[in-house]
């Protein structure tokens, strides 16, 4: 795999458990402020959430260069 190949793979691997991770803990507010939808959440904890998808996405990153580098699934014609 090279480097952009790897890049984009995190990148793909980022934004699939980002979207996993956005409805974890959210909680609506008791009181809706006017202007606000009342589905928007009180306190959606982007910081952590954010952290938490670039440590889970290297992780799988690395799972999946091992499985590629060790030749476990091959996209090299035989």
């Amino acid at each position: 795999m090279n480097w952009f190949t790897g890049l984009m793979v995190y990148v793909i691997l980022w934004w699939l458990v980002w979207f996993v991770m956005l409805p974890i803990g959210v909680k609506v507010p008791d009181e809706v402020e006017k202007g606000h939808a009342p589905s928007a959440p009180a306190n959606p904890n982007l910081g952590i959430k954010s952290a938490a998808t670039t440590l889970i996405a290297g992780a799988l990153w690395g799972v999946v260069y091992l499985v590629i580098a060790a030749e476990v699934i091959s996209f090299r014609p035989s």
